[in-house]
């Protein structure tokens, strides 16, 4: 009697793994999370080097711009070259470019010879690879797992990304006060060697191109028009966009609040971002529990407008642990709504467009990142950045008002989609009962 009481939590617990059964993505999983600590030690050890040259949070808005506005620019472009090209080889070589990239910053850093326009310049070829990389990343994932599996991938990679963000920062805060930045660039170009390797070790079908019949361009092109007349991914883009653009940037702000507004330097920076990484961790496990698509859009709303108030109470905050405390739910919630809006378009995507409309998830979540980031930076010069991160959340809470009523008017199409591509089984009136709150 007590393993049948038991089985039913073990199935859960086992299920909320299920996609580490397939070997390539075992591979995959392990590698970026090696990986991941690494960029995320240099993300963090980054904005402090430039606010510790300049002191300026306008220059760490224009740094963070200068590494994700190639990525607004280029994803389409992305896209299209991910659909026509194979996914696995292209993956290696934007994981080589990187590794390249962050030896050479490590490299000057260390010889003490870094300049601005050094970060700058590399932040932006980063930002260059990464339009092709994160393309291809998503929209390999449904080669690895398959399509029953997609939905617990796509959240176990979310997972991974947030462990490491735990992580790596923590580290990076360490390090950065200990011996200096240049070590954890140093650290992160060593963590790419694992991620390839990884994908060297995987076994992949032969991929044989198919014939082309438009250009690339007229690829582009029908990448956006689907984008644009299918109602619930327009939604989704646009809800991505908008928190993108005002919310996200608190994090490019934060070594003002750990430095100026809560005094606890670089070790604080740190934990503050490790307090952000460990309840985006929360908010990716809890949907890799998730068995189906049920609920999914809901879940965005109330995400999105939980994100916005919990952001607008930390930008008032002036205790350093009731800060790190706000920043859990707003980190878990992000990712919730992140997560969940990937999830939903990757379920209602055609196979032959995926490239093409994951790239425009990539240019709304990180692509819009970059415009938030300079506006983020030139508005906490003029009005402090509490004022600044408070109005992000405000915006933030607005979008999700705005998607929550469109909800009932677009779940009927995004049911059609779901079903399209043969990710419900059953019966049809089974088929929609299940899918009526995705």
């Amino acid at each position: 009697m007590a393993t049948l009481t038991t089985n039913p939590l073990q199935a859960r617990i086992a299920g909320a793994f299920r996609s580490l059964r397939h070997r390539n993505f075992q591979l995959f999983f392990g590698g970026q999370l090696i990986s991941l600590i690494g960029t995320w030690m240099q993300n963090v050890a980054q904005s402090w080097l430039v606010y510790k040259i300049t002191g300026s949070s306008l220059l760490l808005g224009a740094v963070g711009f200068a590494s994700q506005i190639p990525i607004f620019l280029l994803s389409p472009i992305g896209g299209a070259f991910v659909d026509r090209r194979h996914r696995h080889r292209l993956i290696v070589a934007t994981q080589t470019a990187s590794m390249i990239l962050a030896f050479m910053l490590a490299g000057i850093t260390l010889l003490g010879v870094v300049k601005v326009w050094h970060i700058f310049v590399l932040a932006a070829l980063l930002g260059f690879v990464n339009a092709f990389d994160i393309p291809a990343r998503q929209a390999f994932i449904v080669e690895m797992v398959g399509r029953e599996d997609l939905m617990n991938a796509i959240a176990l990679n979310s997972s991974m990304f947030n462990g490491a963000r735990i992580i790596g920062p923590a580290v990076a805060g360490i390090l950065v006060a200990s011996i200096g930045e240049g070590w954890c660039f140093f650290a992160n170009a060593v963590s790419y060697i694992a991620v390839i390797i990884g994908l060297l070790m995987m076994k992949v079908p032969e991929w044989k191109p198919k014939p082309r019949e438009t250009s690339a361009w007229n690829d582009i092109m029908e990448g956006f028009e689907w984008a644009l007349r299918t109602k619930p991914i327009f939604a989704l883009l646009m809800l991505v966009g908008l928190v993108s653009l005002v919310g996200m940037p608190y994090a490019v702000l934060m070594p003002i609040f750990a430095d100026r507004i809560l005094h606890s330097g670089a070790r604080g920076l740190g934990v503050l971002m490790g307090f952000s990484g460990a309840g985006a961790l929360i908010g990716a496990l809890a949907l890799a529990a998730k068995s189906s698509l049920r609920g999914l859009g809901t879940w965005v709303a109330a995400s999105s407008a939980s994100f916005g108030v919990f952001l607008a109470l930390f930008a008032y905050s002036r205790m350093f642990w009731l800060s790190a405390v706000l920043l859990i739910p707003i980190g878990m919630f992000m990712m919730v709504q992140m997560a969940s809006t990937n999830t939903l378009i990757q379920s209602m995507v055609p196979d032959r467009l995926r490239g093409r409309i994951i790239s425009m998830y990539s240019m709304m979540m990180m692509g819009m990142a970059p415009l938030g980031a300079l506006l983020a930076g030139g508005l906490s010069e003029s009005f402090g950045a509490p004022l600044t991160v408070a109005v992000g959340g405000v915006c933030s809470l607005l979008g999700a008002i705005w998607f929550g009523r469109r909800l009932p008017m677009i779940r009927a199409e995004a049911r059609r989609l779901i079903i399209a591509q043969s990710y419900v089984g059953g019966d049809p009136p089974q088929e929609m009962t299940t899918v009526n709150q995705a």
